[in-house]
């Protein structure tokens, strides 16, 4: 099955006025509703009405963090989520970082890869109905018996990056959650998983700005890379990729508190390669190449263009041309 998601909660809609744009979404060809998780919206509250406003809809986190949330809690989550919407749930999980684990939750954010294998270890077991007991690297488990169990049971997912997690996703999990890469970036992501991840489901999150304004584009692309390839994960992430000379000049102004100049650095052939853009058209060629090149789930992330203007109206008028095609 070809899948097409989106991300949620959408750019400029609040909460309350999601209903009638996702009831559309399976109607125009898309298969997936997907959440992130950081300082905003919660992961889970808007699946749980997506999957009761579009019965159809897969609904899955890309990603939760692992240490926000004890291991029963999230797998008391997700069964209850999978048992609202059976065969329709998938749980991705991530490390984040300390800007949301430590300065807002105030959790040491430690042993993150451990972390991140310990809960897919105990999700894993935890959603198939097993007791969990013992001592992992991460945290100690005396004894969960749990009390649901979804059927099918959900699959388990992991955001990951570089190649120590790319590992672990294909070693362990049921597949690869990844964002803020180029189409040439997938190539070397999947090779670092290795041949254990043959066959295992790669979820993308793409950003896209549905206009035929470059500049407009690239404005509003470069405001949003620039905090993100300068903060420490995706920094690491594009450096792996070879990016360290192409983004020194944006991290010179970052590390000076130059906060403009580093957006204003980020080369134009970065924003075109990491933000896809155009017309509708053109949009839907370019997430055809992700899908190409080893992508099997591209949720869209719509950034609201002039367009097709801000609110409701405008994101359901840009998500039905952006549809997949037949």
């Amino acid at each position: 099955m070809k899948r097409h998601g989106v991300t949620i909660p959408l750019n400029s809609v609040p909460l309350s006025g999601h209903r009638r744009i996702i009831e559309e979404l399976p109607d125009l060809g898309y298969t997936d509703a997907w959440t992130g998780e950081a300082a905003g919206y919660d992961g889970f509250t808007p699946l749980a009405l997506a999957a009761a406003w579009a019965p159809s809809l897969r609904v899955g986190t890309a990603v939760v963090p692992v240490q926000t949330r004890g291991p029963a809690l999230l797998a008391m989550t997700v069964a209850t989520l999978a048992e609202a919407a059976p065969g329709r749930v998938a749980v991705g999980v991530g490390s984040s970082g300390p800007p949301f684990v430590t300065r807002i939750n105030g959790i040491p954010f430690e042993h993150p890869y451990r972390h991140v294998r310990d809960t897919v270890r105990f999700l894993k077991a935890a959603l198939a109905g097993k007791s969990v007991q013992g001592v992992f690297d991460s945290f100690t488990i005396e004894d969960y018996r749990p009390a649901l169990r979804p059927d099918p049971v959900p699959p388990v997912l992991i955001g990951a990056l570089r190649p120590q997690m790319l590992r672990l996703a294909a070693r362990e999990a049921d597949g690869l959650v990844t964002n803020f890469l180029a189409v040439e970036d997938v190539r070397p992501v999947l090779e670092a998983m290795g041949p254990e991840g043959a066959g295992k489901e790669v979820v993308a999150r793409l950003f896209v700005c549905p206009t035929a304004d470059t500049a407009y584009a690239r404005a509003r692309g470069r405001a949003m890379l620039g905090p993100i390839l300068n903060a420490r994960t995706y920094s690491a992430f594009h450096g792996w990729l070879g990016r360290d000379e192409e983004l020194a000049a944006s991290r010179r102004a970052w590390a000076r508190g130059d906060f403009r100049g580093a957006c204003e650095a980020v080369p134009d052939a970065l924003v075109d390669a990491l933000l896809v853009h155009g017309k509708p058209g053109e949009c839907r060629e370019q997430v055809a190449r992700y899908v190409d090149a080893g992508v099997t789930t591209p949720l869209l992330a719509v950034l609201p263009v002039p367009e097709f203007g801000a609110g409701p109206d405008g994101m359901l008028s840009a998500l039905r041309a952006l549809a997949p095609a037949d």
